[in-house]
């Protein structure tokens, strides 16, 4: 499939037309009504989305609408690019420079001395090799972030407080697990979950409904820890569930609809029936 339609076939445009093009749209005088209302804070949930809908291209395979979707996510970029240059911050240049000089210095075992143009001439290097360089990286540039700090420097420091609560959750137990606070093993993690699921049932066994919530919080927070000890990631685990679910549900509401009824009419048993015959169709094609 090609990457251009019939109105681009004759010209490709650039990265520097694509920053061009955002500078017009912020234009006092010339731009677009509604990029010019446009802030750092507004633009934030656009590219949460962004980010997601790129997930959802990949999960899905569908590489056709990826180049789109990936141009979307581009444009927030280019979006706080051009905030930043009308408050005299920085500049889209300034972003490329920042994150190559990281990614060179985070990379030594592939640029020994740290310039583009150098080359390791003594073969391979083990993947745990470059994890823990990878780590040890980080955590200088943590410290050197909490020397500028006014409290004390965590193995916590620079997670995002805004990531999605899964995400965030797999990103602290991580970090903590690599300062050795972790379980021995995945059995120790299952014996916490059931700790967990256990102090719900006693909370709303005494009808504390308000400390059975918080509870909840800490039973996903102990099966976050156990998808960081399968080496899987919480957030795309439960979008792959929420896939299966959805196709699902829609199977038992067609179920219903060729019996004549409604999911608001039907019993849990018709449509329990439905559930497995979906979940039976599953297991003919895996």
């Amino acid at each position: 499939m090609s990457l251009t339609d019939e109105s681009t076939a004759t010209q490709r445009y650039t990265l520097d037309d694509l920053l061009t093009l955002m500078a017009v749209l912020r234009d006092p005088r010339d731009g677009c009504p509604w990029d010019l209302k446009q802030d750092w804070d507004s633009i934030v949930p656009h590219t949460l989305e962004e980010a997601y809908e790129v997930a959802d291209a990949i999960e899905r395979r569908a590489f056709d609408e990826l180049p789109g979707e990936l141009g979307d996510l581009l444009f927030q970029v280019v979006y706080y690019s051009q905030f930043a240059r009308e408050a005299g911050r920085f500049e889209f240049a300034d972003i490329v420079h920042t994150l190559t000089a990281k990614m060179l210095r985070r990379h030594p075992h592939v640029f020994p001395d740290g310039t583009l143009t150098s080359r390791r001439s003594d073969g391979a290097v083990a993947e745990s090799e470059v994890k823990a360089r990878w780590e040890a990286l980080k955590a200088e540039e943590r410290e050197a972030r909490s020397a500028q700090a006014t409290q004390r420097p965590s193995a916590l420091d620079d997670i995002p407080a805004a990531l999605p609560a899964l995400t965030r959750a797999a990103k602290l137990s991580k970090r903590a697990a690599g300062q050795g606070f972790d379980w021995p093993d995945e059995h120790g993690v299952i014996d916490k979950i059931r700790e967990e699921l256990a102090e719900v049932e006693s909370a709303l066994a005494d009808g504390d409904r308000q400390h059975a919530q918080a509870e909840v919080g800490d039973l996903l927070f102990a099966v976050v820890n156990l998808a960081r000890r399968l080496k899987c990631d919480p957030e795309q685990m439960l979008r792959r569930t929420n896939h299966k679910f959805e196709h699902r549900f829609r199977h038992v509401e067609d179920g219903l609809a060729q019996e004549g009824v409604t999911p608001g009419d039907a019993t849990l048993a018709q449509m329990e029936r439905h559930w497995q015959a979906a979940k039976a169709r599953e297991r003919q094609r895996d």
